[in-house]
C-alpha cells in the first residue's frame, strides 16, 4: 500500500486524506494545532463543492446539517436591495443544489469521522519537506510518503520552500470580522450589505443561529480590545436586523483576522512528490465564498489523479505522474483568485460618487440582465467531479 502524508487538518487536507484513504492509501495527517476544534464560524458549502462531497459520500449527511440558502442578495447599507436572488433559479441551473450553510464544526467533525482511527496526529509540527524523496521531518524524526499533501494554509512554509522566489501572500486590503449569533425571531434570509468600503453578510445556519461576518477597509495589524465593540461602532447605523444581531452577540466569540490572498499564481501546484492544496495553493478572498469550495474541490482531483493506493502513484505517467492535479486546478483556481478579488476591490470603494455609482450600475444589471448576473456563478458551481 502506498502512503501518503497530510500536513494540515483543516478542510481541504481532512477532505484529501478522506478521498485517498477511500481508494486505498494509506494516510497520515499531522496537525500542528492540540485539537480539532475549528474556530466558531460558519460556512457555505456551493454546488460545485457538494458534487465533490458526494464522491466521498459525505454530501447528504452535509445536506442534512445544514441550512439552504433561501431568497437573498446584495443590499445597500439602508436596507435598499441591489441585486436579489431566488433559490429556486440557482438551484434549477445546478442540478438542484444551490448553496447551503452550516457550522465549520459541523463539516470538519464529518470529515474526521470519516478518516480510521489514529489517521489524524494532532499537536505535531512538520519542520521540513523533501519533495524529491517525499522525506517529512517531525520532532521525533522522519518518514517517507510516496505522497505529500501540503494543506498547511495561507502563510504555508510548504509553499514557501518549494517556490522561494514566489511572492508571498498579499494583503487585499481589508479586515474581517466573524461571529455565531443566537438569532430566533430573525428572519431567515442570507445577504450582504455593502456600504462605503465596508460589509455586512448575514447567513442563517439551522438550529436558530445566525452566522455573521464583516469587512472594513483599514490598514494591517489592527486588532486588540473589545471587537464586538467595534463592530457595533462601525455597523449599528445599518438597516434591521444588523443591530439586533450584533446585540445579541458575545464579545468572546467575535474573530477578526486580515485578509491576504495569494495575487500572482504560483507555477505549478506540485513539485516532485509533493502538492499544494487549498489556501496553501491558491488563498483568496472570501468574496466569493469560495475557499473552501476550491480546498475539497482539489482534495477529489488529487485522488483522482493519484489513483489506486495499491498501484503507483498517478494516472499521468511519464516522469511527472501529478502533472495532471496542476494541470486540472491551476488554471480554474487562479480565475477565481482572481475574479475573487476584484469584487473585494468594488467593496472597498469610500468615495460617495464612487459608491453610488457601483450601487447604480449593480442595479441596473440586475434588472436589465439578470442572465448575465447569474452567469458570472453558473462557471463557478457548475464544475462537475472526475469521473471515477
Amino acid at each position: 500500500m502506498t502512503r501518503a502524508v497530510v500536513i494540515g487538518a483543516g478542510i481541504g487536507g481532512l477532505t484529501a486524506a478522506v478521498a485517498l484513504q477511500r481508494r486505498g492509501w494509506d494516510v497520515t495527517v499531522f496537525e500542528r494545532a492540540a485539537s480539532l476544534e475549528p474556530v466558531g464560524s460558519g460556512l457555505a458549502v456551493a454546488a460545485n463543492a457538494l458534487k465533490a462531497l458526494d464522491t466521498i459520500g459525505a454530501g447528504d449527511e452535509i445536506r442534512e446539517l445544514s441550512a439552504v440558502q433561501g431568497a437573498g442578495g446584495i443590499r445597500r447599507s439602508d436596507g435598499g436591495w441591489l441585486v436579489r436572488t431566488t433559490v429556486e433559479a440557482a438551484s434549477a441551473r445546478n442540478g438542484g443544489d444551490s448553496v447551503v450553510l452550516l457550522r465549520r464544526a459541523d463539516l470538519v467533525g464529518v470529515l474526521s469521522s470519516r478518516l480510521a482511527p489514529g489517521t489524524v496526529r494532532l499537536g505535531t509540527e512538520v519542520s521540513e519537506v523533501n519533495a524529491e524523496n517525499g522525506l517529512v521531518t517531525l520532532p521525533g524524526g522522519r518518514v517517507e510518503a510516496d505522497l505529500v499533501v501540503a494543506a498547511d494554509g495561507i502563510h504555508s512554509p510548504v509553499r514557501a520552500a518549494l517556490f522561494p522566489g514566489h511572492p508571498a501572500p498579499r494583503y487585499a486590503g481589508v479586515t474581517s470580522w466573524r461571529v455565531l449569533v443566537p438569532a430566533e425571531g430573525v428572519p431567515g434570509q442570507a445577504y450582504e450589505s455593502w456600504g462605503r468600503g465596508k460589509v455586512f453578510g448575514v447567513m442563517p445556519l439551522a438550529g436558530g443561529t445566525s452566522y455573521c461576518y464583516a469587512t472594513d477597509t483599514v490598514p494591517a495589524g489592527g486588532g486588540g480590545g473589545d471587537q464586538l465593540a467595534e463592530l457595533r461602532r462601525l455597523f449599528g447605523d445599518w438597516h434591521a436586523p444588523i443591530p439586533e444581531l450584533l446585540a445579541a452577540a458575545s464579545p468572546e466569540k467575535v474573530l477578526r483576522n486580515d485578509v491576504h490572498h495569494l495575487a500572482t499564481p504560483l507555477p505549478a501546484m506540485h513539485r516532485g512528490r509533493v502538492v499544494l492544496l487549498g489556501d496553501a495553493a491558491h488563498a483568496m478572498t472570501p468574496n466569493m465564498g469560495q475557499g473552501a469550495c476550491q480546498a475539497i474541490e482539489d482534495a477529489v482531483v488529487l485522488a483522482h489523479v493519484a489513483g489506486d493506493g495499491r498501484r503507483p502513484t498517478g494516472r499521468g505517467g511519464g516522469n511527472d505522474p501529478l502533472a495532471g492535479y496542476t494541470a486540472a486546478r491551476l488554471e480554474r483556481t487562479s480565475r477565481i483568485v482572481a475574479r475573487s478579488a476584484s469584487i473585494c476591490r468594488v467593496t472597498r470603494m469610500r468615495n460617495p460618487l464612487a459608491v453610488r455609482l457601483r450601487d447604480t450600475m449593480m442595479a441596473l444589471s440586475w434588472r436589465l440582465a439578470p442572465s448575465s448576473v447569474n452567469g458570472a456563478m453558473d462557471e463557478v458551481f457548475g464544475w462537475t467531479p472526475p469521473a471515477p
